[in-house]
């Protein structure tokens, strides 16, 4: 049995820093204070107090994590088997020694001084047994969460913010730090999305694409949570402000898809090919990653050494005169370029996606009866559902063509050239519901209520003709 007596000098050994800080004759506040300017008091600091008032989890966490890795991983190891066992609520040594049977002595004995000294276990004298005290398994249940979403595949790294949203609106107590925090990073993961379309890098928009939908399945999530957050009667106004924004932020991520569609569009329509193979510099670059070695490639490129040769004057000889000898001929042959030559014909073969976005062009055109632009027919459509124009196709191009509806009326596009311009400037207007409608179609089984509708005549004519 160990006692509070041995304990100490054994606890006075790991942590030298802490009992020179806190022990007689020093003053914490004093080596706090140390660390601002001399007319600042740390006290007057809002999160120096908040701070203070966390001091005992804070001292857990050091105990825990101070020193090696090594040592970081021995001293979860322990703590973590004897909280594991919820049937048991007291330890004497010898069961602690029989279920780390493992351990070195030494070492075993070394990590529980650290845990007991720092109010992690508890020593019950009279019992003679130790016990898991509330402050461990608070702060092991917050690094089970922690590990626990790190170890999911969630590249948007909202997974753990969200999840501690969500359980503090469980139980009533979320914060607006906690809120604060999942802001912060939707506010991050928006400028890294930007910055990756503004790059124009290929491989770098289709990662980000990819993390941009992960970061979305958890935007509907937090959406849920939101409702309730900005619902409860009991939340203040700052509370209530920080949803709101995470809200906006949520918006702002959301709607990013157009710019991905419209990035990815313009690097299709600039992509590069070389002669005839079908291969594109995108094929080659995506064949060159797959290799973690390029240098693994020139290998049996070169069978052997180079070799010097060194030349006789017999050799060097012949040399010079086969030399001589091609400078005479050239000088008395024909004079004058050659005959010019037709370059070879070669077929180009619009891409297939040209190929569905004129079409798509075309019927949009003549739904608003641009031939006969501004005065349209009594006898036309104002208004079609959006379904009516997607289909009949498969479910590969009407995706394609949805993708193309919010380019609609889209200034920024509209100001530019190519078939996505004539798109933009078309005089329609595209019209969403937050429902969904069934349809009697072999590839698309239900599709969003939408519908297609023409715009106003008082359009801007001045740019020019649609069809430029």
């Amino acid at each position: 049995m160990t006692d509070t007596t041995a304990a100490a000098p054994a606890a006075d050994m790991y942590f030298p820093q802490q009992q020179a800080d806190s022990g007689p004759g020093s003053d914490s506040a004093d080596s706090l204070q140390s660390h601002f300017h001399a007319d600042i008091s740390a006290d007057e600091i809002e999160q120096v107090f908040h701070l203070k008032r966390a001091q005992p989890t804070l001292s857990a966490f050091t105990a825990l994590f101070h020193g090696g890795a090594d040592g970081v991983l021995i001293r979860l190891l322990v703590l973590r088997e004897l909280a594991a066992d919820s049937a048991v609520s007291a330890f004497s040594r010898a069961d602690i020694n029989t279920r780390l049977a493992y351990l070195l002595p030494e070492s075993l004995e070394t990590v529980l001084i650290r845990l007991r000294s720092h109010g992690l276990l508890a020593w019950d004298a009279p019992g003679a047994v130790y016990r898991v005290t509330p402050l461990a398994r608070n702060v092991l249940a917050a690094l089970d969460g922690l590990l626990a979403v790190g170890q999911a595949d969630d590249q948007a790294d909202m997974g753990f913010l969200l999840s501690q949203v969500a359980g503090a609106q469980a139980v009533g107590g979320v914060t607006v730090d906690q809120l604060r925090h999942l802001l912060g990073r939707l506010v991050d993961l928006t400028e890294e999305f930007r910055d990756a379309i503004a790059s124009g890098s290929e491989f770098r928009l289709r990662t980000s694409q990819s993390k941009w939908h992960t970061a979305c399945d958890w935007v509907e999530k937090g959406s849920l949570i939101l409702r309730a957050i900005l619902a409860d009667e009991r939340a203040d106004a700052a509370t209530h402000k920080a949803a709101q924004a995470i809200g906006r932020a949520q918006s702002a991520l959301l709607n990013m898809q157009g710019m991905f569609s419209r990035a990815l569009n313009q690097i299709e329509r600039q992509r590069v090919h070389l002669g005839q193979s079908g291969l594109s510099t995108t094929d080659v670059k995506r064949w060159l990653l797959a290799h973690d070695d390029l240098s693994s490639l020139a290998v049996g490129a070169i069978d052997r050494p180079l070799v010097p040769l060194f030349g006789t004057p017999a050799e060097m000889i012949d040399v010079a005169e086969t030399e001589l000898l091609s400078e005479r001929a050239a000088a008395v042959g024909p004079g004058g370029l050659p005959a010019g030559q037709d370059a070879p014909l070669t077929v180009n073969d619009a891409p297939a996606m040209q190929v569905e976005l004129d079409d798509w062009l075309a019927r949009l055109s003549d739904f608003a009866n641009l031939g006969n632009f501004p005065s349209f027919s009594d006898a036309a459509p104002s208004s079609v559902p959006v379904q009516d124009s997607l289909l009949p196709a498969s479910f590969a191009i009407a995706s394609y063509r949805a993708s193309l509806l919010p380019l609609l009326g889209d200034a920024a596009e509209a100001s530019l050239q190519g078939a996505t311009a004539q798109l933009a400037r078309l005089p329609i207007e595209f019209a969403a519901q937050d429902a969904m409608v069934t349809l009697s179609d072999p590839h698309v089984a239900a599709m969003s209520v939408a519908s297609l509708t023409l715009a106003n005549l008082s359009l801007d004519l001045e740019s020019g003709p649609l069809d430029e």
